[in-house]
């Protein structure tokens, strides 16, 4: 694995980091709607801080905060921030998800109170994949930031009119689904994701907003075979990897 991930913008380290740069980050990423032209954008678990980074690199947001609770992760983090072309809107809090909610909800903290968009790529149990790596197996594992309780802190943390987008697997996209609406957080767009035009569906990308809409979901096939992408997939993107 590649200690340093170039995009055609910026560049990420991510030597420190236990969940390396992966397709699941860069489609979320790119995927993620800023037709709201937030004012403030928050990524939940930041890892490289390459959601963010995107982010910044797709909006004229001011304020674009992070949370990393990972030590190694974190110092990684704001490096790959301080190295950014943004790094006067990029900043990483050292924190738990409680903390930080429970800190911007404390008035004296001077902190704003919502954020426009929220986007997590979350830890997740997968049931094919074990690790004798504690800090891979923290970012890996849903144990780490269970999707309740990142759900609570988003409701929380969200504008009225804000969005939340997130990724996960396709076979947790119902329960999400339901978790969500106990908090009044309802899709808003769907992208199901599949390796090659056989194979099944694998991650759900989800939108939520606090208003009910009917959602349509769509699919995205990343590839016909072996390196060769689809149209769709390119689109998305091409604003990010160098040979797109």
């Amino acid at each position: 694995m590649e200690k340093l991930f170039k995009f055609k913008q910026f560049t990420v380290n991510q030597d420190r980091c236990a969940m390396k740069i992966g397709t699941d980050s860069v489609l979320l990423g790119a995927w993620t709607s800023l037709d709201n032209h937030p004012d403030a954008i928050l990524d939940i678990g930041a890892g490289t801080g390459v959601l963010a980074l995107m982010m910044a690199q797709r909006s004229n947001a001011e304020l674009i905060d992070a949370i990393e609770i990972d030590d190694a992760a974190y110092e990684q983090c704001v490096d790959n921030f301080e190295h950014s072309p943004w790094g006067d809107r990029l900043f990483c809090y050292h924190a738990a998800l409680d903390e930080f909610v429970e800190d911007l909800n404390d008035e004296e903290s001077g902190m704003d109170d919502t954020y426009d968009v929220i986007i997590s790529n979350p830890p997740f149990h997968s049931d094919t994949y074990k690790s004798d790596n504690e800090q891979r197996a923290m970012a890996r594992f849903v144990d780490a930031m269970p999707f309740r309780h990142l759900i609570e802190s988003v409701a929380k943390l969200l504008s009225e009119k804000g969005t939340f987008s997130v990724v996960i697997p396709f076979s947790e996209e119902k329960d999400f689904i339901v978790l969500a609406s106990k908090e009044n957080l309802f899709p808003k767009r769907i992208l199901r994701v599949k390796g090659t035009p056989k194979s099944d569906i694998k991650r759900s990308l989800i939108e939520f907003s606090f208003q009910e809409t009917t959602v349509d979901p769509k699919e995205l096939i990343i590839e016909t075979a072996r390196h060769q992408y689809t149209d769709d997939y390119i689109k998305l993107t091409q604003d990010f990897y160098l040979k797109m």
